[in-house]
């Protein structure tokens, strides 16, 4: 009876699946209870009290069996429970990940057919998709595949799409969780993405296919040949027009008396230019007929797509800035209107100021044109520091090391040049001078012809250019006699020495005569005489007159010294020293011989 019992509790353990040794160890205690007791021995006497003791041991045995039962029951259900609650854990773990986990795709030739996100068998899920896509890629290749005979082999823990004995990809119940199905929905599932996959790939490496793309490679050869003949014979047509040209429309380029380009330099410089133009054309068609070459066969379209790439790259990440920096352009030219306007309206004052039109109190007319200047280069300093956060890599390093750099190299090699800039503006306003007034600056007497911010040239009464830098102006004292001969009259003098015993009356009406008879001498104010010192032999007369043009000062002095001696010499007056007469020696006068026979 107790193998009877032992061998129902087996039959019972049987269909329990993840029971664990607790429960096995909990059966055997019961196996090794006595619960029903020793078996009397059978006594010959009395059947009714065997069968009665025989009842009782397999009604106890019954109840045994349905306790165990019932044990075996509340652990299945404790063990299913904790399974469950595990499995839900799970799924929520992986509803979190799955949001922002996107997967590791299975990219076959560039089409993405499905994503892993779990490990396997010590594989990462990125050497997983790996070893996926390399398995179909391999098998799409083959010209005798059968992509219908991809089958699904089942195992106890994984799930596999096979092609004859390789293994294409294998699936778990993780896979399955993180798909949302079982592993077997899942392979079923992605087994229809593989098969298509496999009819395409079958289809794009079949003979046919072949012997098509070769035939595209063969075209395009030839098409890119015949675009080439056809560039240079429009190139040869376009240069006859041009030779053409030379004696039709083409007229000199001139600027002033100089002539820059002459019509055969036009024609050289349009065929040049035409030229450039065809070579430009020949390397556009090239760098679109390369990548086209490659992306033909499947074996080289990534490398045309890479070469593409590097055309195209450029050419969008250029287009993008240029639409990106639209509306920093637009600032640009708002700002740059606005200034010009503005530098247009400071002309517009300093031409009226400049003519006298406008007249504002303590500010000269010859201000006007210099302070425009320098407004105008303030306005252009303040357009160009408003621009400069809006031009293209202006907050870049480089750009900003270049500037710095720069603005050392000016500020520690032009410490003269600012020096000069600054001396010429301080000129300009102090007035010294302006164009066209004869001065006198230290040893250097003559015309200004130019006034720059660095320098200022004279021209000297000899044609001589003397340029002077503005710091040695401001250094240095400079005499004016254009304007003392505009606002004053400029004087003029000159001394002659006589004896005493010529009347002082009679010396200072000869030289005025001699002064009023000099051209470029005014009457008003009149000449005058002052006689400058009484020497022991000898007074000294000096003659003072008034012109109004500086620029002839030289011939005027000229002029006045030929007066002075024709008067003298007409009134018999020796023009030297009486100490020289006391050492004469009976020699003649010195007084030409032809006023002398006018006196007699």
């Amino acid at each position: 009876m107790r193998r009877i019992s032992a061998l129902c509790i087996c039959l019972l353990l049987l269909p329990v699946c993840g029971a664990s040794a607790q429960l096995v160890e909990k059966v055997m205690d019961i196996f090794n209870e006595d619960t029903l007791g020793a078996v009397a021995p059978l006594k010959a006497d009395t059947d009714s009290v065997y069968k009665l003791r025989m009842r009782q041991e397999l009604d106890v045995a019954r109840l045994n069996e349905a306790n165990l039962r019932m044990e075996i029951e509340q652990m299945k259900l404790k063990y299913d429970a904790a399974d469950s609650l595990k499995l839900a854990q799970q799924r929520l773990r992986i509803d979190s990940l799955r949001r922002m986990t996107p997967g590791v795709p299975v990219v076959v030739e560039g089409d993405t057919l499905y994503y892993l996100f779990a490990k396997r068998g010590g594989h990462s899920p990125q050497q997983r998709a790996e070893m996926n896509a390399a398995a179909i890629t391999e098998l799409g290749k083959q010209f005798n595949l059968q992509p219908d005979s991809v089958y699904i082999d089942r195992s106890d823990i994984v799930t596999d799409l096979m092609y004859g004995n390789k293994v294409l990809t294998s699936f778990t119940d993780q896979d399955g969780l993180w798909e949302g199905c079982t592993r077997d929905e899942l392979a079923a599932a992605k087994r229809k993405v593989v098969v298509d996959k496999l009819k395409v790939m079958k289809d794009e490496h079949s003979l046919w296919q072949l012997g098509k793309r070769i035939l595209y490679f063969v075209l395009v050869i030839i098409g890119q040949y015949l675009l080439f003949r056809l560039t240079t014979w429009l190139f040869n047509k376009l240069k006859v027009r041009i030779q053409r040209l030379k004696d039709t429309k083409l007229k000199p380029i001139s600027i002033q008396d100089y002539e820059l380009l002459d019509t055969q330099k036009q024609v050289n410089l349009l065929v040049f230019l035409a030229n450039l133009l065809r070579y430009a054309v020949m390397l556009l068609q090239l760098v679109l007929t390369v990548p086209l070459l490659f992306s033909i066969f499947p074996q080289t379209k990534d490398l045309a797509y890479k070469l593409f790439s590097y055309i195209w790259d450029p050419i969008k990440s250029i287009f993008l800035g240029i639409v990106e920096y639209i509306p920093n352009l637009f600032t640009i030219f708002v700002i740059w209107l606005a200034v010009k306007y503005l530098v247009r309206l400071v002309r517009y004052l300093a031409n009226e100021i400049q003519s006298e039109r406008l007249k504002i109190g303590g500010f000269y007319a010859d201000w006007a044109m210099p302070t425009f200047h320098i407004v105008r280069f303030l306005l252009y300093a303040f357009m160009i520091a408003m621009i400069y956060p809006y031009l293209p890599g202006s907050k870049s390093g480089v750009f900003q090391g270049i500037s710095v750099f720069v603005g050392l190299i000016v500020s520690l090699g032009s410490s003269t040049v600012i020096g000069n800039i600054i001396a010429g503006l301080v000129i300009t306003y102090m007035r010294p001078f302006k164009l066209g007034d004869r001065i006198k600056l230290n040893d250097t007497t003559g015309n200004v012809i130019e006034k720059t911010p660095l320098v200022t040239r004279i021209r000297t009464p000899k044609n001589e250019v003397v340029t002077i830098p503005n710091s040695f102006i401001m250094s240095s004292h400079t005499v004016n006699f254009s304007q003392s001969a505009r606002d004053y009259g400029l004087i003029i003098h000159s001394e002659v020495s006589v004896g005493y015993d010529i009347p002082w009356r009679k010396t200072h009406q000869l030289l005025v005569e001699a002064a009023l008879n000099t051209p470029g001498v005014v009457d008003d104010p009149r000449p005058f005489v002052l006689e400058t010192s009484l020497q022991d032999y000898y007074p000294v007369y000096q003659v003072n007159a008034y012109i109004k043009d500086a620029n002839q000062l030289a011939q005027v002095y000229s002029d006045l010294h030929q007066n002075i001696q024709d008067r003298f010499n007409e009134e018999g007056i020796e023009i030297m020293s009486p100490h020289y007469i006391a050492t004469r020696d009976g020699s003649e006068t010195t007084i030409p011989k032809d006023d002398l026979r006018g006196k007699k």
